[in-house]
């Protein structure tokens, strides 16, 4: 029975996550003519359906979380009408119950030996995050820090987006007001490399209209690439921390990072738990 449960709950969280994805594409964006007035942003499921090769009814049945299977050629033709990044490209494939493909195995940021080194550093949080701010891996010492990550929509694990919107991260991050100016200002430097890619532009749009306090910093054009390095937490059980940072480059170029929390005095050390 439960078995069963899960893959109810999985196929609906597939059908949220291609409804979520579907929204953000404009038709102008894929080369479709607006066609008169539309209901709802983004393109249509038969648009969709359409530059995917698929059939209209198969493709509204996995946006209903209905018990069919997808090949794995659909499902990249799929990826490749929403304009998936690799993340969200290997989460369709993880939803969709589908295997791993080989392309996705060498582009996943997280690997075996970073997710190690992550729970030997435990019970200092860490966490994984590329130039986007999305939430790429995190140890349970982070979890404890922030909160229930994994209760967090896949959509919404980016760190932008739950400091500007989620009201239990901005409790308790102390510093709130003063660090998060900085944090906006160096992603627009590192937008610059990406000015063109849909998904950042999607970020960007969405936080404008989410968050009164990120269009107008955004509008200043402010940019700063050093990253904050000292951090202040007020945690419901344990009270007043303080971490200092340091930011692991994985690789010359790469833009993934992984940052360990790191207490900054012996109170702070002292309040961390011992076991989870």
């Amino acid at each position: 029975m439960t078995s069963a449960v899960e893959e109810r709950l999985r196929r609906d969280e597939l059908g949220a996550f291609l409804r979520s994805r579907r929204a953000r594409i404009t038709p102008e964006q894929v080369g479709l003519p607006l066609g008169g007035r539309r209901r709802t942003p983004g393109l249509r499921r038969e648009e969709v359906a359409q530059l995917a090769g698929v059939g209209v009814t198969w493709y509204t049945w996995l946006e209903q979380g209905r018990d069919i299977n997808a090949s794995e050629q659909v499902l990249s033709a799929i990826s490749r009408t929403l304009r998936l990044d690799p993340h969200e490209h290997l989460h369709l494939f993880t939803l969709a119950g589908a295997p791993e493909p080989v392309s996705d195995q060498q582009c996943n940021a997280v690997t075996p030996s970073m997710r190690m080194m992550m729970a030997k550093l435990e019970p200092y949080p860490v966490v994984v995050r590329n130039a986007r701010c999305d939430l790429l891996g995190y140890n349970r010492g982070y979890t404890w820090l922030m909160g229930e990550v994994d209760e967090i929509p896949f959509e919404d694990r980016n760190t932008l987006v739950q400091c500007l919107t989620n009201p239990r991260w901005r409790e308790r991050m102390l510093d709130w007001e003063t660090n998060v100016p900085r944090v906006i200002a160096s992603f627009r430097a590192a937008m610059a490399e990406h000015v063109a890619d849909t998904s950042w532009k999607c970020l960007v749009k969405r936080l404008k209209a989410e968050s009164p306090m990120f269009a107008r910093l955004w509008d200043q054009h402010d940019v700063n690439a050093d990253p904050v390095r000292t951090k202040r937490f007020l945690h419901p059980e344990a009270g007043l921390l303080k971490f200092d940072f340091t930011y692991l480059y994985l690789g010359r170029r790469s833009e993934v990072t992984m940052s360990t929390y790191t207490p900054a005095d012996e109170e702070t050390a002292a309040k961390l738990p011992l076991v989870f």
